[in-house]
C-alpha cells in the first residue's frame, strides 16, 4: 500500500490510512480545529492522490477504528459485508470504483450489489475525490426510498429538515421557527433541534414542543433530537407525546453500546 506521492516537486508521506482519509477532505473548520485537516491546498491535493490509488481492500483492512476496539465497526459495518460482492471489487482501486458509479453502463442494479460489499469508509474514500457534480450524478443511481410519517427519497422529489435550534432552548423561539420553517414548505423530511442542554427535562420540552406543532395541525413529519440516547429515552417517559423519532449519536465504546441498547429495548 502507497502512502505517498509527489506533486509539484514536493514529497507528501502520509502514516497511515487514517491519515489519507482524513487530508483528503474539502477544507472543514472542525477538521481544522481537531488538528487532522490537510496544512495546505497542495497537500489535500497530494492526499487526494494517494487515496485514489489505494484498494477497496486496502481501506476496509485498514479500518479508522480497529475492529476489536468497537462494535459499531464489528457489527453494523465489518460483519454486515457481502463477501462475494466484496471479492469481485477488493483489488479495484478507490478512481476505479468512482468510475464505475459514474459510468453510463452502470445500472442501478449493479450498484445495488456492488454496494453490499463496501464498508462506509470504502464509501467515504470514493465520496472525497468526487466533485459535487460526480456526487450528484452517482446518487441518482442509488435511490433510497424511506417511509416514516412521510416517504422521503422518491426520484423528482426534495425532502429538507428543519433545524429549529436556540441558543438557550426556549421553546418559544423554537416554535416560532418551526411555524416560519413551515411556511417556506421546510421540515416534510424531519423537524430536528440541536439543543444547548443534554438533559431529561429540556429535551422533554423541546419534544413537547416539536410534537405540539407537528399535532395541532396534524403535520405528516416526523420529529427528533440531537442528544445522548440514554437522555433520550428518560425524556421520552417524561414526555406528555410518545410519538418519536430518536436521533442518537454515535456511541463508541463496545460495553457502553451494549448497555445503552439493552435500556432501549426495555424501554419500548
Amino acid at each position: 500500500m502507497k502512502l505517498k506521492t509527489t506533486l509539484f516537486g514536493n514529497v507528501y508521506q502520509f502514516k497511515d490510512v487514517k491519515e489519507v482519509l482524513a487530508k483528503a477532505n474539502e477544507l472543514r473548520s472542525g477538521d481544522v480545529l481537531a488538528g487532522v485537516a490537510a496544512a495546505s491546498s497542495q497537500e489535500r491535493v497530494a492526499a487526494k492522490q494517494v487515496l485514489s490509488e489505494m484498494t477497496v481492500a486496502d481501506i476496509r483492512n485498514n479500518p479508522v477504528i480497529a475492529y476489536e476496539d468497537d462494535c459499531v465497526t464489528q457489527r453494523l459495518i465489518q460483519d454486515d459485508v457481502n463477501e462475494t460482492a466484496y471479492n469481485q471489487i477488493k483489488n479495484w482501486s478507490i478512481s476505479e470504483l468512482r468510475e464505475y458509479v459514474l459510468s453510463d453502463e452502470t445500472s442501478v442494479d449493479d450498484i445495488a450489489f456492488t454496494r453490499k460489499g463496501l464498508t462506509s469508509e470504502v464509501v467515504a474514500a470514493v465520496a472525497k475525490i468526487c466533485s459535487n457534480a460526480d456526487l450528484i450524478y452517482g446518487a441518482k443511481k442509488m435511490p433510497v426510498i424511506k417511509k416514516a410519517n412521510t416517504t422521503i427519497g422518491i426520484p423528482g422529489t426534495f425532502s429538507a429538515r428543519l433545524q429549529p435550534n436556540d441558543t438557550r432552548d426556549d421553546v418559544q423561539s423554537i416554535a416560532a421557527q418551526i411555524y416560519e420553517g413551515l411556511s417556506f414548505g421546510v421540515g416534510d423530511a424531519v423537524i430536528g433541534v440541536n439543543p444547548v442542554t443534554d438533559d431529561v427535562e429540556n429535551l422533554s420540552r423541546v419534544l413537547d414542543t416539536i410534537y405540539g406543532v407537528i399535532d395541532k395541525f396534524n403535520i405528516p413529519t416526523q420529529g427528533c433530537i440531537l442528544a445522548h440516547v440514554t437522555t433520550q429515552i428518560e425524556a421520552i417517559r417524561l414526555s406528555r407525546r410518545t410519538r418519536r423519532a430518536d436521533f442518537p449519536e454515535y456511541l463508541r465504546q463496545r460495553k457502553r453500546a451494549e448497555r445503552v441498547w439493552r435500556r432501549a429495548g426495555d424501554a419500548r
